[in-house]
């Protein structure tokens, strides 16, 4: 079985798939100095409670944008899983999608492996929509090649930003609000986070599409894509497991026969 592990940096994410088949998966905290150790004791109990047992991992995959948290994710899989990871970005990794950027090495990997499962999901050009740490916006051309994107604040930074900015003003949480002229200061606060993310998702895909020149599809993945999701008709699809799915696809690319 394969072992596949999305680093990000609010979360590690680990999955088991038999085949096409999803196992199991489970998240932890990201934290750089968490040994391989401590990610094993964890996540054996979680596998033993989902039946699987430390032999059956055979391969695993790797995709970080933490440097400091994946030399224990390696440690991890050769250690206690027996194996060595393919980890994205690495020399001699195939992802299948051409990279036509000025520094291909500048991208996050979990935005490449998401470009790669995008395509299967959706028909070139398109735009992804991740609603993670940080929101992005991954743009693959007709050709199916990843050619850029845009990084904004993440919806739960911009929160955490305005409450330590601002002394008056609480932690909210993310919801739609009834009105967008709120009638309070949480009211207020809830309408400027979740209509100005909206407002931000529709004018930058606009944007994109206008600069693109032609049509494109727009594919939404991260915890917050379904709620909003629901409030624009610029997303067209939801996939809320879309990385785990492009680490599948890469693993199978480049499985050594």
């Amino acid at each position: 079985m394969l072992l596949a592990i999305d680093s990000g940096n609010t979360n590690v994410v680990f999955a088991v798939y038999d085949g096409a088949e999803r196992r199991g998966i489970w998240r932890i905290a990201t934290e750089a100095r968490r040994t391989s150790d401590e990610y094993a004791v964890w996540l054996l109990q979680l596998m033993a409670m989902a039946k699987l047992k430390q032999a059956d991992i055979t391969d695993a995959i790797i995709a970080s944008v933490v440097p400091t948290a994946t030399f224990n994710l390696i440690r991890l899989c050769q250690h206690h899983f027996d194996c060595t990871p393919l980890e994205i970005g690495a020399p001699g990794v195939d992802l299948g999608v051409g990279v036509k950027l000025d520094s291909p090495g500048d991208v996050g990997a979990d935005r490449l492996v998401n470009a790669v499962a995008a395509r299967e999901i959706l028909d070139p050009p398109l735009i992804v929509v991740d609603f993670g740490t940080a929101t992005t916006f991954d743009i693959v051309d007709g050709e199916g090649d990843y050619c850029g994107g845009v990084i904004a604040p993440g919806i739960n930074l911009s929160i955490e930003a305005l409450h330590r900015a601002a002394a008056k003003l609480p932690k909210v949480e993310v919801a739609r609000p009834k009105n967008v002229i709120g009638k309070s200061t949480i009211g207020a606060m809830q309408s400027g986070i979740f209509w100005g993310y909206v407002g931000l998702v529709e004018g930058l895909v606009g944007r994109i599409k206008a600069e693109y020149g032609a049509p494109m599809h727009v594919l939404a993945t991260g915890g917050l894509a379904p709620l909003f999701s629901a409030a624009t008709d610029q997303i067209e699809a939801i996939d809320g497991e879309l990385t785990m799915r492009g680490l599948v696809r890469i693993f199978e690319r480049n499985r050594k026969t």
